[in-house]
């Protein structure tokens, strides 16, 4: 039983498999931010080295899964020795142009575009990139079962924290820093009362419907003014 249990921590067993089929450099991906109200999506691509076991591995989770404080440990402990590193950015502007699936897709191909060092192999959470000509898998619950995807997860949920906290500075009262854009009943709440910020995804139906009770004659993009922030 116990030995079940651990295996059900991310480990390197789908890395293991590409390594004895000759592939090197084998990248995990992940997004964060899918299912938020606001905010960019953000996705990671990280190439770990292997083999190795550095001491921090067996401390790895899906991000879900870790409080802040061991989220941003392993941040910088990921930055740090990891192979590579790359992180793509979408912005609420373009989910809502595209759709949040490609804005999700669009994402993860950035990240992949960001790595310094080019992967021979991607595995990716749930989803395949049939716009990237690098072989790949789509792993379902691969943060929870892959070290690379789970690694990935943790690189994506601290840059869209950190970037969540700073919109909550340009656009106060909204919470952005507590609920990171996600629906809460505090962050619908105040949706409702202020109205849309700049950053807020206007197709999604919370959004959508906040600004219908407040009936304004119309909302567009150009109205508002546009921040961007730069990749880290």
């Amino acid at each position: 039983m116990k030995r079940r249990a651990l295996s059900q921590f991310p480990n390197f067993d789908e890395e293991d498999k590409l390594k004895a089929q000759g592939y090197e450099l084998i990248a995990g991906i992940d997004e964060v931010g899918r299912g938020a109200l606001a905010g960019p999506v953000v996705a990671s691509a990280v190439i770990l080295p292997h083999p190795a076991s550095l001491p921090w591995f067996e401390l790895v989770r899906d991000s879900k899964e870790l409080n802040s404080r061991k989220r941003e440990s392993l941040f910088d402990l990921i930055n740090k020795e990891a192979v590579a590193v790359g992180i793509g950015i979408v912005p609420s502007q373009v989910i809502d142009s595209i759709n949040i699936l490609k804005a999700t897709k669009l994402a993860m191909v950035q990240a992949v575009e960001k790595l310094p060092k080019q992967p021979n192999f991607l595995l990716i959470d749930r989803v395949t990139l049939s716009q990237c000509p690098i072989s790949q898998k789509g792993i379902t619950r691969g943060d929870k079962l892959c070290l690379s995807i789970a690694c990935a997860s943790i690189i994506a949920k601290v840059t869209r924290d950190h970037m969540m906290e700073e919109f909550d500075q340009i656009y106060p009262g909204y919470g952005f820093a507590q609920h990171k854009g996600y629906g809460t009943g505090k962050h619908i709440s105040c949706l409702q009362k202020l109205g849309p910020s700049p950053i807020h995804r206007l197709y999604f139906a919370p959004v959508r419907n906040a600004i219908v009770s407040q009936n304004p004659p119309s909302l567009k993009r150009r109205d508002v003014v546009q921040t961007e922030f730069p990749l880290p």
